[in-house]
């Protein structure tokens, strides 16, 4: 199946709303993140890894292949009154000098690269001593809650899913990961992971889902249509409350280069 974000752009703007603040004071408290480091933020998709890291005072290149993500990256850096370098170049093959960065970050994208490839690549970005940060969010479906009735909606509005899907273990934890980097020569590796509440609104709640590879990206926009407004009729008699509390979990990998 073809995955374009692309397509989500407008709305992964809007509503994707990404990492919470408590992820990058985590890694200012391991001691990964610091004012000054020269980071690259592969798969930077609308920037909100990049702005992260803007915001604790690194210098950042965030990369992307979708121009249209990037687009929406500049805006809301602009916003933010962040300088970011935002460039169109994919993981595995960035462009940038070996040996020059001290900070490589993917935020809920590894999935998306050939894994191999982009792990060696962060290597050769990488000062020795280098750490590349593999991070995910992902919402968790509990009974009776609103993500049961997003994800069953979802799986029956798109029966030949991502391939994606299958990671995650369904609990939001990527085990593969670490042979990823292992195999290209990081150690030593450290995970961590937490739960937090993200609240949104229908509105926005709705937007997010639209903006997913198993919707927007990849059905036409007939169907992200239809599986839109049956969403927002399962809210509207469900779960009628104006803000809804969407559990996430934050797993993260902190792979150094020796």
């Amino acid at each position: 199946m073809t995955v374009d974000f692309g397509r989500t752009s407008t709305d992964y703007t809007r509503h994707r709303a990404g990492f919470p603040v408590s992820f990058f004071d985590r890694l200012v408290r391991e001691n990964v993140l610091r004012p000054g480091l020269r980071t690259v933020d592969v798969g930077t998709g609308t920037g909100v890894v990049a702005r992260g890291l803007a915001r604790k005072g690194c210098s950042v290149i965030g990369l992307d292949v979708s121009a249209s993500m990037l687009e929406g990256a500049r805006q809301l850096a602009a916003e933010a009154r962040l300088s970011i370098d935002f460039r169109e170049a994919p993981a595995e093959s960035t462009g940038l000098s070996s040996a020059s960065f001290d900070l490589v970050t993917a935020g809920q994208c590894w999935h998306w690269f050939d894994r191999p490839a982009a792990a060696r690549e962060a290597a050769r970005l990488l000062v020795p001593g280098g750490r590349l940060i593999i991070a995910h969010l992902d919402w968790l479906p509990m009974p009776g809650n609103v993500v049961e009735a997003t994800d069953a909606l979802m799986n029956a509005s798109n029966p030949n899913p991502p391939d994606h899907a299958r990671f995650g273990c369904g609990v939001g934890l990527y085990p593969q990961w670490l042979s990823d980097v292992t195999d290209a020569g990081f150690t030593p590796l450290e995970t961590f992971s937490y739960d937090v509440l993200i609240p949104y609104t229908h509105e926005a709640w709705r937007g997010r889902c639209r903006a997913s590879a198993f919707v927007g990206a990849t059905l036409p926009p007939a169907e992200v249509e239809r599986f839109d407004q049956t969403l927002a009729r399962i809210l509207a008699e469900r779960f009628p409350q104006p803000f809804l509390d969407i559990p996430h979990r934050v797993f993260a990998l902190l792979a150094t280069r020796p």
